[in-house]
């Protein structure tokens, strides 16, 4: 039976709860992608201080408030989730990174924005312990990577929407409003939770599901039937932490989801240094053959390193024509573009695997095994875009697309292994070694790349990041198979 088919067979309304998920993610990487969108405009308003020299280290204090709170964040919010139950747990995390949005209107120094940072990184991380309880709850294992993938994908439209509206509400009504009206979307997604959500059975009670579509939610076999709500025999860290199937969680996002940090703090940069790069040799090769005079040469040397300002906007139009150049803006568009189909694909093919017949745990691991090996192509990145700078761009994008693909399967496999009671812990778990892993890489990059840059060759440093980011996720899955050769519920919880 097609999927389709299934739905008007038995109804829809688990799809009703991925929306409302979905776009709950969607907001969740609005709100967080501002300030990187706003930095100009901060940085000149004096929020990270008056002197020049010092604002990139201003800055990065208050990016790092926001990571460390968010690796806080991750493993409070999931044990405060799976005690308090779903409905109540996700409006609480809303309404606490909704107003810390709105908050930072309110900050003009570095350490208020810091505060209202942190605050945002230690709320935020409620989304995905919560969202994936929820899935875990509303849908089959046949359908949770699919389902996954598709709020997952709400990651990336919310950073592709980010710099479509922020850019645009700062400098029509000042950036205090960007943080304001951003922010303001959440209090609205709260009403519509609050209204729609609830267990299934609460659902069933109510006459808003009907008897098949619930059968077909609690069609798993192997699963342990629960109560759906608050409270209900907690499980503690020590005891979770005593089972292989944690680490193999904590494991295969410790290594995975810093390579999206990754990705997504320097691919900017990487795709400004290749336009530099591409643009410095046509320069070069224009004043050797007498095409430019060396006056000429270093009038636009100089414009390429001040930047984009009033008094060279007319020599970066120039550059514009040059081959190889790039606008950077619109390739990173491209890139979380792709990646948003790979989310949802990256459910698609267990469920194709386990509609054929396969067993659930081997569509699982075959599907996460063929994502592994797409962000291999990365390794090519620098060689190619040697090239041409699209052909870099586009094994990026492979590579964030497999990511999200991966993603969507590795967040199901907690829903596979643990009883709908630990999902939101074990998820919390996983996700503080995933922004432990991303504070990790964002230190350990820049340390590479100031080192590679200082010695004139920071091509040599991403080349040996895409190294790293290639081969991550072989390296998780083979541990993760080590660690749980078969995703089978624990009964003992």
């Amino acid at each position: 039976m097609s999927f389709n088919e299934i739905n008007e067979k038995i109804g829809k309304y688990r799809w009703t709860i991925c929306t409302l998920i979905f776009f709950a993610t969607t907001i969740n990487y609005l709100d967080r992608n501002v300030l990187g969108l706003l930095k100009e405009t901060l940085s000149k308003d004096g929020v990270f201080g008056d002197d020049v020299a010092n604002q990139e280290q201003y800055y990065s204090w208050v990016v790092m408030s926001f990571q460390v709170a968010y690796a806080i964040g991750m493993i409070l919010a999931g044990r405060f989730i799976d005690w308090i139950g779903t409905k109540k747990g996700y409006a609480y995390s809303l309404l606490g990174w909704s107003l810390a949005a709105i908050g930072h209107a309110f900050g003009h120094t570095t350490f208020t924005f810091g505060i209202w940072r942190a605050a945002l990184g230690i709320s935020e991380a409620g989304n995905f312990p919560a969202a994936n309880k929820t899935v875990a709850v509303w849908f089959p294992k046949k359908e949770r990577a699919y389902a996954t993938g598709i709020y997952n994908s709400g990651a990336n439209v919310g950073a592709i929407f980010a710099p479509l509206v922020v850019p645009w509400i700062a400098s029509h009504w000042g950036w205090e409003w960007a943080f304001v009206l951003t922010g303001a979307v959440g209090l609205i997604w709260i009403y519509f939770w609050l209204t729609s959500y609830s267990s299934p059975d609460e659902k069933l009670a109510a006459g808003k599901l009907s008897q098949a579509e619930y059968d077909y939610i609690h069609s798993d076999k192997d699963e342990i039937k629960e109560n759906n709500g608050a409270g209900d025999s907690r499980v503690s860290w020590g005891k979770l932490l005593k089972y292989r199937q944690t680490w193999a969680f904590f494991f295969g996002k410790f290594l995975t989801d810093p390579i999206w940090w990754f990705f997504l703090f320097w691919l900017p940069a990487f795709l400004g240094g290749e336009n530099t790069r591409k643009i410095t040799e046509h320069l070069n090769y224009l004043l050797s053959q007498g095409k430019l005079t060396l006056e000429q040469f270093n009038e636009r040397l100089a414009a390429l390193a001040a930047g984009k300002t009033e008094a060279t906007l007319d020599i970066f139009k120039e550059f514009m024509t040059y081959p190889g150049y790039i606008s950077w803006p619109f390739a990173v568009a491209v890139v979380y573009t792709v990646a948003t189909f790979g989310s949802i694909l990256g459910g698609w093919l267990p469920k194709k695997f386990i509609n054929g017949g396969m067993d659930a745990n081997k569509a699982r691991k075959l599907s996460m095994f063929i994502y592994a090996l797409f962000p291999l192509t990365v390794l090519l990145a620098r060689e190619l875009g040697e090239i041409n700078t699209w052909l870099a761009v586009f094994t990026i994008a492979i590579a964030c697309s497999a990511h999200q693909a991966w993603s969507a399967n590795i967040f199901t496999t907690v829903s596979d292994m643990f009883p709908k009671k630990a999902v939101a812990s074990v998820t919390g778990i996983g996700g503080m070694a995933g922004a432990g892993g991303g504070i990790l890489i964002a230190w350990s990059a820049g340390l590479l790349l100031k080192h590679f840059a200082a010695l004139g060759k920071i091509e040599l440093g991403y080349g040996i990041m895409f190294i790293v980011c290639g081969t991550a996720y072989v390296l998780a899955w083979v541990i993760m198979h080590l660690f749980v050769p078969k995703f089978k519920q624990i009964t003992d919880l």
